[in-house]
């Protein structure tokens, strides 16, 4: 699916973050469920063995639909919490490995048998710095985990975060309050299949082809775009002009092709100021 089948919706500003909606332009032909939808079905994802790899989970889908898991998210529980490090489509019945980055650097201990979903996606910041150091190999393990944990050590220690285990949900946990008080400005849109975040220069879009789909997204979505604003409140707020111009960037930013971590093909963007997956 190309930016061609989406619409910008009218964008909100609230204390210089400005979110603008996504709207489908088609009706969605793929059919999955998210994560969220699918852990309460039985979907499982697992350490890999007793010893367990630091890079890499295992996923067992035993339901009849396919499980979209969405590049970021946040997996809690087992040795260590970790984040996917790409969006996978798990087909109905499959067990696969995953390619995940740890995001708790200082626990490596077991504290279930299997993980639980946190309810945040990682903020943009450390999604652009992740992607980066994929870009090349976007399935390679391991590849990213130095820039991850620099990331999240960096953001704890300018949002002023103590954490013992170098947590990355200690830092969404510890401003709680402050994401609450600015959740309600951004509120899902009926229909709505994306969004763009405009923070300054920064720009962050996510999209999937189905509505349904991203209402359960949002909320992950939307803390981890409010956890960077936290940093950066009451900024100039950026143009129209600007966020169409990302937006066309993105429509025009190479694309690469190569093999996924399930099933159809992981696609690339690479542009003027664009890097993508």
């Amino acid at each position: 699916m190309t930016l061609d089948a989406f619409q910008l919706g009218e964008a909100v500003e609230h204390r210089g973050i400005v979110v603008t909606p996504l709207f489908p332009r088609l009706d969605p032909v793929a059919s999955y469920i998210t994560l969220d939808e699918a852990l309460p079905r039985g979907l499982e994802i697992t350490e890999t063995s007793d010893s367990g790899s630091v890079p890499e989970l295992f996923v067992h889908n035993p339901t009849d639909s396919k499980v979209l898991l969405y590049d970021g998210e946040e997996l809690v529980g087992a040795k260590q919490n970790r984040i996917l490090n790409v969006s996978v489509l798990v087909g109905a019945g499959a067990k696969l490995p995953i390619p995940v980055s740890c995001v708790e650097q200082g626990r490596w201990h077991r504290l279930s048998d299997t993980f639980a979903s946190a309810p945040h996606i990682s903020n943009s910041g450390l999604r652009r710095s992740k992607a980066a150091m994929l870009a090349a190999q976007p399935l390679a393990r391991g590849v990213a985990q130095g820039a991850v944990w620099d990331d999240i050590q960096a953001k704890q220690t300018r949002m002023g975060v103590r954490s013992a285990t170098a947590a990355n949900r200690d830092t969404f946990e510890a401003h709680a309050a402050g994401l609450r008080a600015l959740e309600g400005a951004f509120t899902f849109t009926s229909g709505q299949c994306g969004a763009v975040l405009a923070l300054g220069d920064d720009v962050c879009l996510d999209a999937v082809s189905r509505p349904d789909a991203f209402a359960l997204l949002w909320p992950k979505l939307r803390a981890g775009y409010l956890l960077d604003a936290l940093e950066r409140l009451d900024g100039r707020a950026t143009s129209s002009e600007r966020i169409s111009a990302f937006v066309d960037s993105v429509g025009e930013a190479r694309a690469t092709r190569g093999p996924s971590a399930g099933l159809g093909e992981d696609l690339r963007l690479r542009g003027k100021g664009v890097i993508g997956s």
